[in-house]
């Protein structure tokens, strides 16, 4: 009976946007902002150098595009978050692994990790800039450095949550030590898995921010803050905005692989 009501209760909150597509659903808020911002824009309420109107934004973002600038620099931006992202996240993979698996492992490694994990990243900056220089090389090592622990932790959680009847499931049927590894243990982590990768890649867009402000002259987060030297807010919202519509489309791409690796969980679905 509760489950029931539960049912008709979702139902009902579903019912004011059922005439709205469902994958528009999450198109409502931002649009609705950009209404307001323009309105407010064309009414002089707020400053254009402070905040441009999002038309002016758009106009800058056609111009950088038909300039071959903004392919330039996102191209370089998308170089160095994906070979970042691949070296921290496939690191985090395998030590994740090791410690979740190993506690002769954990006892050892994980001590030290979890003490660096604590250091702010930025405070790393002059270390690397004198180690490595201002090169790619320095540039790849901090975000791959950015994406490590969002990987390792979830993967890490995610061995040690697995129940332990998968474990003696797989005594039953004689497993060996892969077939346990591959069959039972890592499925079963798979959640957290992905969820470490999800965050890794937002963390990779985060910190390839930083990056490019340290000494480059190329990349999107150079272009923000070239833009901010000359007081050229539009092309620093066209900065701002590629970042947002990326991390989107990363998170929506990990999503579509957790619809698919993980449609055998019975969970709520909202």
């Amino acid at each position: 009976m509760s489950n029931h009501l539960s049912s008709n209760k979702i139902e009902r909150h579903d019912d004011g946007l059922s005439w709205i597509p469902k994958k528009l659903h999450g198109w409502i808020v931002p649009l609705a902002l950009v209404v307001i911002w323009e309105v407010a824009a064309a009414l002089h309420l707020v400053s254009a150098t402070t905040l441009p109107a999002p038309s002016t934004i758009i106009a800058q973002f056609f111009s950088l595009i038909a300039s071959g600038e903004l392919f330039r620099h996102l191209g370089i931006s998308a170089y160095r978050t994906g070979l970042g992202f691949l070296l921290g996240s496939a690191t985090g993979l395998l030590l994740g692994l090791s410690t979740g698996l190993g506690k002769l492992v954990e006892r050892t490694l994980d001590p030290s990790l979890q003490m660096l994990r604590t250091i702010p990243l930025l405070a790393l900056i002059p270390l690397f800039i004198l180690w490595f220089g201002v090169g790619e090389f320095s540039k790849i090592l901090m975000i791959s450095l950015g994406a490590f622990f969002p990987v390792y932790l979830n993967t890490f959680l995610g061995i040690r949550n697995v129940d332990i009847k998968l474990v003696e499931v797989s005594r039953i049927f004689q497993y060996t030590r892969w077939q346990l590894l591959s069959k039972m243990i890592i499925p079963a982590a798979m959640p957290n898995i992905l969820l470490g990768i999800r965050l890794s890649l937002g963390a990779s867009w985060l910190v390839l921010v930083v990056a490019e402000m340290m000494g480059t002259s190329a990349g999107i987060g150079y272009m923000i803050q070239d833009a901010r030297a000359y007081s050229q807010t539009d092309i620093v919202f066209v900065g701002i905005s590629i970042f947002a519509v990326i991390g989107k489309l990363s998170d929506s791409a990990i999503r579509l692989l957790e619809r698919r690796w993980l449609h055998w969980r019975d969970t709520f679905k909202g």
